[in-house]
């Protein structure tokens, strides 16, 4: 019988040679630069010959590429056939709806490279395909189990960072029981950053809006100046906001999955909320999606169970008690008077409630209303286009 094993990805920050960081940022940009080069020569295939160009068919033509700009050969050859791999995925994920077109990748974003194997650690050191003396890595923590692949990061501050994912040896836990006792429904917002069905509530620290004052000094600055020591310095500012948001996103997620069986949570359409522009700082800032995704892969660590209901459920509407629905309910009225029954109504707390509601009686009755002629070849396009390759080398 076939067992599935859990995988776990362990982050840390590498301290490479000048010379290190110099081909670290060559690998980096000859995957940026193989990816977009890709995603165009898939778009030129289907607009003059309508014939879709699998990752195999690309992945034929990096020999060739290889020819045409020599400095290819110093990469390693497996890291330089992931992006197109990379870019295969993000085209299934669009045809079934999971995620945008593909886009190209930025310069200015850092970037990455994968490593897909041949992955190891010796002596405080990480050890892969073209870095033979190895790269100084802070092991902070230990590492469980057998090395899969990596992916190493530089971020925009200029840090080096590897992501290591590792086979753990430990079999993923069967899920648990679904029962309302053990179930919690947790209603996301703005003002309030979680509020669940047992009337605990967990604050939005606001991080971003916290630190907006520094960021509008330094950003006014590098629009005057475009110096490089400004922009650094915005990019440390932007990176502390990343790190805490993650830090207190996941600190309440292991918090909600390890204390509770199963979690009841509502379908957002984040896309779609981030139109309304005079929220959608607010909701970036909150970091929902992300949020989502802890939930998520925590629950398939611990065996336990994330129950969605539909975005359309009028949760926070119709009163848990009476059944009353509220149809002139409004974003700013946070507690209401039920005509019906006569209760004070707390919005948030109606709304975890409705939404465990919904979510248990979706899986007892079994229903789940959450969603109702000849080619061009990668050098071709490199020489019709006439690409910079200078420019999409390097960090």
């Amino acid at each position: 019988m076939y067992i599935c094993i859990v995988l776990k990805a362990f982050k840390y920050r590498l301290t490479p040679t000048d010379s290190q960081a110099e081909l670290i940022n060559k690998h980096i940009g000859s995957a940026r630069f193989v990816y977009n080069l890709a995603l165009e020569t898939k778009a030129a295939a289907w607009a003059g010959n309508r014939v879709s160009l699998n990752c195999f068919d690309l992945i034929k033509q990096l020999p060739d590429l290889k020819e045409e700009c020599t400095w290819l050969k110093e990469i390693n050859s497996q890291s330089l056939q992931q992006p197109i791999r990379n870019l295969d995925n993000a085209f299934t994920r669009f045809f079934k709806g999971q995620g945008n077109f593909p886009k190209f990748k930025k310069k200015s974003n850092g970037g990455s490279f994968n490593i897909p194997q041949n992955v190891s650690l010796e002596n405080g050191k990480l050890i892969i395909p073209k870095f033979k003396k190895g790269i100084d890595i802070v092991l902070h923590r230990p590492i469980k189990g057998e090395i899969r692949q990596a992916t190493i990061s530089k971020t925009p501050t200029g840090k080096y960072f590897v992501s290591i994912l590792c086979e753990t040896g430990d079999p993923i836990k069967p899920k648990a029981t679904i029962k309302e006792n053990t179930t919690v429904g947790i209603d996301l917002g703005i003002k309030t950053y979680l509020v669940s069905s047992d009337g605990k509530e967990f604050d939005n620290p606001k991080f971003l809006r916290k630190a907006q004052c520094k960021l509008k000094f330094v950003q006014r600055k590098y629009s005057k100046h475009k110096g490089k020591r400004t922009k650094h310095r915005l990019a440390i500012l932007h990176e502390k906001v990343v790190n805490q948001r993650k830090d207190f996103l996941h600190k309440t997620s292991t918090q909600l999955i390890r204390d509770n069986q199963s979690v009841a949570i509502e379908d957002l359409a984040v896309s779609n909320m981030l139109k309304n522009h005079k929220l959608a700082q607010s909701i970036t800032d909150a970091g929902w999606s992300t949020f989502v995704t802890m939930l998520e892969y925590k629950a398939e660590w611990y065996g336990k169970n994330i129950l969605k209901i539909g975005r359309f459920e009028p949760s926070s509407k119709l009163h848990a008690n009476c059944g009353h629905i509220n149809k002139n309910l409004t974003l700013s009225d946070r507690e209401w008077n039920c005509p019906k029954c006569g209760d004070v109504v707390s919005r948030d707390v109606n709304a975890a409630i409705n939404i465990k509601s919904f979510a248990l009686k979706n899986i007892l009755s079994g229903t789940d209303r959450k969603n109702q002629g000849e080619l061009s070849t990668m050098v071709e396009v490199l020489t019709l286009e006439a690409h910079p390759i200078g420019s999409a080398v390097g960090g």
